[in-house]
């Protein structure tokens, strides 16, 4: 299946013995952003970004008032679009790491975005803790970022693979995959809501 993958093209995502690997397709037309920016800091009280920013909760629990307070393991598993990506952070063992670490932007794959993928390779690497962390890793920056960090970005993810992003208002891309709600900020990250799972091409 296709993934997204650094560098703005798409990948197929084949488990094997050695982990999850992707082999890149060519994707014409965009090329990596030439100007790499490794700092940067969330306005706080800034308001999300992004077309879905409408199916967030207004009040109460997963509305962004109720997910300011909480710290970013923690606040995934109240967002209902998240709740595939909360259960991975739970089997990967990733939660008390999430909840302790300040200053992270996490890019947080959405239920539909795990839906393109076959179940049986979900299934198969979720029962693969390493693959997993690495997979999950790969979708976390060590610093808040803002949209405007984004609008012409080059990060390193923790899991060591380089991040490309771009766009601008209420439009911003992941790699290849799109920011459906973003600037969510919880106790210790910003998290962007993103229509695909993200995965190193290398």
């Amino acid at each position: 299946m296709h993934v997204a993958t650094a560098g703005g093209g798409t990948g197929t995502l084949t488990p094997g013995a050695a982990g999850v690997r992707v082999q890149p397709t060519e994707s014409p037309g965009e090329s990596p952003a030439s100007t790499p920016t490794e700092s940067g800091t969330a306005s706080p009280g800034a308001a999300p970004v992004g077309p879905g920013c409408g199916s967030l909760p207004q009040s109460g629990p997963g509305s962004p008032s109720d997910l300011a307070g909480q710290p970013v393991g923690t606040a995934l598993s109240q967002v209902p679009q998240l709740s595939t990506l909360a259960r991975a952070v739970d089997k990967a063992d990733l939660k008390d790491t999430l909840d302790s670490t300040e200053d992270i932007t996490v890019f947080a794959p959405v239920d539909k975005a795990f839906e393109k993928i076959p179940k049986e390779t979900i299934d198969r690497v979720l029962k693969d803790k390493q693959t997993l962390q690495e997979l999950l890793k790969y979708h976390i920056v060590k610093k808040r970022l803002s949209p405007a960090d984004l609008a012409n970005g080059n990060f390193t993810s923790v899991q060591g693979g380089k991040i490309i992003t771009s766009g601008s208002g209420q439009d911003f891309k992941v790699n290849d995959a799109k920011v459906l709600c973003g600037n969510i900020q919880t106790k210790n990250a910003t998290v962007y809501m993103i229509d695909s799972v993200l995965k190193p091409s290398g």
